[in-house]
């Protein structure tokens, strides 16, 4: 029976085998060291004499558990039997066996089918993974149902700018920016509150570290609600469940990158502005009169939230109407039942109370430019009847970028997708 790397402080004085990726060799004549690495963790392998192995070879091992204190685990394995499972080419193009941080991201992502077995690489999407099952396992545990829907549409719901074409056939077709249609169909089916976890595309020409042209989106869809706050509270159970379940699972992967979750608790003391609050607390913190929310007004007002509510992490709320889609819910002043929210600098969030009545959404999209002709099959959710709701997105790439503190989204992106890059 195969033993985990893990388990050998227990197996101490037994016969044991392991499989796994050679990580590492030193050769010192009498005797050679060769740490083993599988997906618990690593292993120190003593041969009495040099094997015949190249990094990143798969190989079995057979042989005893014995005690060193300065052997990982405080635990090495003495090798009697060597089977190399898949052998190595020696031009290997990754380093996997150094730190991250001595190489390009632009090497790293070049060489991703490879550069993805460096531990604190891979420890990068053991964290998101944690953040996947800590969202799912909440929305269940709130009664909402999970769906998946179809990521190519006939035009969009936010109007024609943004989206990738595809050819269908002997038609165009295009690559949804959000579920929100089929979302907002769910709730009015009769399941009231739906997620999903699925890709996203957004044709836009950025190059910057936080953006990507395909991303994975975390969406919530809740009927019956009153306003906008509804979801703030919603999303605010959400992260604290996020964050309790990465402490919990990812404390070693935490520590390779010398990162933290916030305090499950101090998730309730996020901080909840207006946007027009939000842009006089920037101004009073730069000393400069804010406009708008820029990139640096979001890092910004996240340092004043962590000085004045001990995490650094805002709801933005009560955004104008002409920087919202046309079927957020208009409030006075020409201002929306919108927010975003804000975490270590970053937007990760965005979301609000949709329109629910037919004829308000349909004088919306006219003062948006949009055609209720081009809209026929998202507006008959509302022409026979869908409760007052509301609903947000998580972008899990953000999310995991500032729990870990990467330089780039795209660090966080298993096999990012940006305006030059379409492969590996």
């Amino acid at each position: 029976m195969r033993t985990l790397a893990s388990e050998l402080p227990g197996k101490v004085g037994t016969a044991v085998s392991l499989s796994g990726w050679v990580h590492r060799i030193r050769d010192l004549g009498k005797v050679s060291f060769v740490v083993l690495r599988d997906r618990s963790g690593s292993a120190q392998l003593v041969f009495s004499e040099k094997p015949d192995v190249t990094v990143e070879s798969v190989i079995r091992v057979e042989g005893t558990a014995s005690a060193n204190e300065k052997a990982p685990g405080g635990v090495e394995v003495r090798v009697e039997k060597l089977e190399v499972l898949s052998a190595a080419a020696v031009d290997l193009p990754f380093p996997v066996n150094q730190e991250p941080g001595k190489t390009s991201l632009e090497s790293i992502l070049d060489n991703r089918m490879i550069s993805v077995r460096n531990p604190s690489i891979l420890s990068i999407f053991r964290v998101q993974s944690s953040i996947l099952r800590g969202f799912a396992e909440h929305m269940r545990s709130e009664g909402f149902s999970e769906i998946k829907t179809s990521k190519l549409i006939g035009t969009g719901t936010e109007g024609g700018t943004g989206l990738f074409a595809v050819e269908y056939f002997d038609t165009r077709v295009y690559l949804t920016q959000s579920p929100q249609l089929y979302k907002q169909a769910m709730i009015a089916s009769g399941l009231e509150r739906v997620f999903e976890i699925g890709p996203a595309y957004r044709a836009e020409k950025h190059d910057t570290p936080r953006h990507i042209n395909e991303f994975v989106s975390l969406d919530v869809e809740m009927a019956f609600i009153e306003s906008e706050q509804e979801l703030m509270d919603l999303e605010t159970r959400i992260l604290a469940s996020i964050f309790t379940v990465v402490r919990e699972a990812n404390g070693k992967d935490l520590e390779a990158w010398k990162a933290s979750v916030p305090d499950p608790e101090a998730c309730v003391r996020i901080p909840r502005v207006s946007h027009d609050e939000a842009r006089e607390i920037v101004s009073k913190e730069t000393g400069r009169k804010a406009f708008e929310i820029t990139p640096e007004g979001e890092r910004t007002l996240c340092d004043w939230a962590q000085k004045t509510a001990g995490i650094d992490a805002a709801f933005v709320h009560g955004y104008p109407r002409k920087s919202r889609p046309f079927y957020t819910f208009p409030a006075d002043n020409n201002k929306t039942r919108a927010f975003d929210l804000l975490f270590r600098g970053l937007e990760v969030t965005s979301g609000g109370m949709r329109i629910n009545q037919y004829d308000m959404l349909v004088e919306n999209a006219k003062t948006f430019g949009l055609d209720p002709a081009g809209l026929a099959d998202y507006l008959s959710i509302f022409r026979y009847g869908c409760p007052p709701h509301g609903g947000f997105a998580i972008g899990l790439e953000r999310l995991t970028q500032k729990i870990l503190g990467l330089g780039s989204v795209k660090e966080a992106t298993l096999f990012p997708r940006d305006r030059k890059r379409v492969r590996p």
